[in-house]
C-alpha cells in the first residue's frame, strides 16, 4: 500500500508543533479549505489575522513548496473527496440529523486516512515481533488509556501475553522488568507525553522492541520507537484546540488483532475457550 499523507491530514498531525500564529492558519484552513483554494496569500493572512511571512513559514512546515502548492494540494483533495457536498464541519443540536452525518463522514475519513498511512512491510515486521514476544506491554496516559486496555484484552484473548494499567506508576514499574524478548506498544495522540516517552526510554535501554501509535510522525514518541504507525484525526474540525479522538488508534489495534488472529488455529481455540468461559455470565 502506498503511503500517502493528505495535506489536511498533515496539518492535523503537525498542529501541536505550530506556533500560535501558525495555529490560526491551520484552524482557518481546516474549517475553510474549499474557500482557501480561491484565496491569495495576502487574503489568507488577513483572514487569519497574521502575516504573509507567517503563511509562507506555515507552508514550509507542512512540507509544501509554497502557498500555490498548498492550494493545488487542497484542490486535489476536494476533487477526490468522497464526502457528500452537503456534509460540513458543524455540529448543532438545532440540526441533529445533519450533525450526525457530519460526524460520521469525518470519522470515516479518519479511518480511511489511517489505513492509507500504513506501510505494509513495517506492519508485517511489527506483527512478527508481537507474535514472537514473551510479553507485550501497552502503555498510555490520559485519554488513550482505553485504547491500551482494549489492546490488552484483545491480545490476551488470542493467547498473546499482554499487560497494561490505568495507573502510570504501575506501567512504569512493569516496564522496568521487560527485556529483549518483549514488546512495548506506546499509544499517544500527540506523541509528546513525557510519561510515555520516559517508559519508552526505559524499554529501549533494556533492549525491548518498541512500537508507537501517534498522530504526529515528528513527535518524540515517533522518533524514539523502533516502529511507528501514524494515525489520522479530524477532531480539530469540531473542537479546535482539543484532540482526543480514539477512533484511529482503536482502528490500528483492531487491524493488528485481526491479522494476528486470522489463519492462526491456536488463536481461534483461545477465542472459543474464552467465549465458553464467559457464556455463563450472559443472560
Amino acid at each position: 500500500m502506498e503511503n500517502q499523507t493528505s495535506i489536511l491530514n498533515r496539518i492535523h498531525s503537525l498542529y501541536d508543533s505550530f506556533f500560535e500564529q501558525e495555529k490560526k492558519i491551520a484552524r482557518y484552513i481546516i474549517q475553510h479549505h474549499q474557500e482557501v483554494v480561491n484565496m491569495t496569500i495576502s487574503e489568507l493572512a488577513k483572514a487569519c489575522g497574521t502575516s504573509v511571512a507567517t503563511v509562507t513559514r506555515f507552508c514550509r512546515k507542512c512540507e509544501v513548496d509554497g502557498f500555490h502548492h498548498l492550494k493545488i494540494s487542497l484542490a486535489k483533495e476536494i476533487v477526490h473527496e468522497n464526502l457528500p457536498t452537503a456534509v460540513s464541519n458543524s455540529i448543532s443540536r438545532e440540526d441533529i440529523g445533519q450533525s450526525l452525518q457530519n460526524i460520521l463522514a469525518n470519522k470515516i475519513e479518519e479511518m480511511q486516512q489511517t489505513v492509507s498511512l500504513l506501510d505494509e512491510q513495517t506492519l508485517n515486521q511489527m506483527l512478527d515481533c508481537i507474535q514472537k514476544a514473551r510479553m507485550v506491554q501497552f502503555v498510555a496516559v490520559g485519554n488513550t488509556i482505553p485504547v491500551a486496555l482494549d489492546g490488552t484484552y484483545k491480545f490476551s484473548q488470542i493467547g498473546i501475553h499482554a499487560v497494561t494499567s490505568s495507573i502510570w506508576e504501575t506501567q512504569l514499574a512493569f516496564a522496568l522488568g521487560l527485556g529483549n524478548e518483549d514488546v512495548m506498544i506506546a499509544i499517544s495522540n500527540s506523541g509528546e507525553s513525557r510519561q510515555v516517552v520516559k517508559m519508552l526510554e526505559v524499554a529501549r535501554q533494556n533492549g525491548v522492541t518498541t512500537i508507537g501509535i501517534t498522530n504526529n510522525p515528528h513527535s518524540r514518541v515517533a522518533e524514539t520507537v523502533d516502529y511507528h504507525i501514524q494515525t489520522a484525526t479530524r477532531e480539530k474540525l469540531f473542537l479546535n484546540e482539543f484532540c482526543f479522538s480514539r477512533v484511529s488508534a482503536m482502528t490500528v489495534i483492531e487491524i493488528m488483532y485481526l491479522f494476528l488472529t486470522v489463519g492462526q488455529e491456536e488463536s481461534y481455540e483461545r477465542l472459543s475457550e474464552s467465549e465458553n468461559l464467559m457464556a455463563d455470565e450472559k443472560v
